[in-house]
């Protein structure tokens, strides 16, 4: 790297989990980092996430793993139960053996204290410098670094361009220009506090209901002050992807013939954000000379693995790991990067597809989910999971691919 390159900053366009998460990453790498956030303030929306071991080694390997702890509120287990009948469809411990398998725990926590943690990270290097109230409007970029300019007409000139702007992503317009998906399924989210949450769901789990075209979610935050409530539905009407103000009268419509313990849950929330969500096609390239997409931007993919958060903080170590092994060379570390994260993240894409389908199986489709984990015990549950939760700092990076010569053994 020139002298000239190495005192330009990494610009990331997105001040979310993911952006700030890659800015805490390069840091660590020597970089400065210009983070750019079109909204008025730096902040997140939304309410609960889920957090697996993967989270957590990512966390420790960006600083913040004992901010992150401190907020988050740690499981017994992982349930899932029918919300026509109350069956008991399956439950994953995440007790000491799960986290001596996985070597973290699993938790759930608001997902602003995850943001938060991330930008306490940043605020306290030194080295992240955030402008809020810009969009990005044309990315361009030579040999030796990008410049953007935003809608005021001004230009930044950075080393390379992250892209962690989300679904909407202005960079992977410019770079990919493929539509989302809009899904069709419509999520509420809303948070109630503890002393307004029945007794009788006050489980220390990440609990969900599902039933047919619908599910519903609950789990506690905040040291159990609060409960997270989830509830997710197929629409009748033709959606357009984006967040509004719920109705209760909407989600109340669709959930008429579902467990009274279950269906309990909507009627909580004094109010509600509307989610209509979409994905997109996974694709198989999104590092463009200096320029490279994260998280959403990358790979969105809808709720039903509970790894949207996770993967953007996967995305982010693995983008630093990647600097670090190639000496910070930026077209080597952007192609080992997305080499190391495609197959990972459209799996996550196309599995959160058919698990939508599981949950809201209907019919004979749903005996047959009833009985998918009948009898199942914990190890054969952390086996199947082992792909997801085994993740770390340590295997993130994709192997050197082999030439032809090297791949054949000798002839003797």
């Amino acid at each position: 790297m020139s002298a000239a390159e190495n005192s330009l900053p990494v610009l990331v366009a997105g001040g979310g989990i993911g952006g700030v998460a890659a800015a805490l990453a390069l840091v660590r790498q020597g970089f400065k980092v210009q983070v750019f956030e079109q909204a008025p303030e730096i902040g997140e929306i939304g309410a609960g996430i889920q957090l697996g071991p993967n989270a957590f080694h990512a966390f420790d390997a960006l600083g913040v793993g004992q901010k992150t702890r401190s907020r988050s509120v740690f499981t017994d287990f992982m349930v899932m139960h029918d919300a026509l009948d109350g069956y008991q469809v399956g439950k994953i411990p995440t007790d000491d053996k799960f986290r001596q398998r996985f070597g973290n725990p699993y938790a759930v926590i608001h997902r602003a204290d995850v943001h938060f943690s991330l930008l306490e990270g940043a605020q306290e290097s030194g080295q992240v410098e955030i402008f809020t109230s810009i969009r990005i409007e044309r990315v361009e970029q030579d040999a030796e670094g990008v410049t953007i300019t935003d809608q005021h007409g001004k230009r930044y000139r950075g080393v390379a361009l992250i892209g962690a702007d989300g679904v909407k992503s202005v960079v992977r317009e410019q770079f990919v220009g493929d539509a989302a998906r809009v899904t069709g399924h419509v999520v509420y989210r809303a948070v109630v506090d503890q002393k307004d949450f029945p007794d009788e769901l006050k489980w220390n789990a990440a609990s969900i209901w599902v039933g047919p075209n619908c599910h519903l979610v609950h789990y506690p935050l905040r040291g159990g002050e609060q409960y997270n409530v989830v509830v997710t539905f197929h629409s009748r009407k033709q959606e357009e992807w984006g967040i509004t103000e719920g109705s209760k009268e909407e989600v109340q419509s669709y959930f008429q013939d579902i467990l009274p313990k279950a269906r309990q849950l909507i009627d909580l929330p004094k109010s509600w954000k509307r989610w209509a969500t979409a994905d997109r096609d996974p694709i198989g390239q999104w590092s463009f000379g200096r320029v490279t997409l994260l998280g959403d931007a990358a790979h969105p993919t809808t709720q039903y693995m509970a790894q949207g958060a996770c993967m953007a903080l996967e995305d982010a170590v693995t983008l630093g790991e990647a600097l670090r092994v190639t000496g910070n060379d930026w077209p080597r570390a952007l192609e080992l990067y997305q080499r190391s994260r495609i197959a990972r993240t459209a799996r996550i894409v196309l599995s959160g597809r058919e698990m939508g389908r599981i949950y809201h199986a209907k019919g004979v489709e749903r005996l047959v989910r009833n009985d998918l984990w009948r009898g199942r015990s914990p190890e054969r549950f952390y086996d199947a999971v082992e792909w997801l939760y085994g993740w770390n700092v340590g295997n993130c990076l994709a192997q050197e691919p082999q030439s032809q010569e090297a791949a054949e053994p000798a002839l003797a």
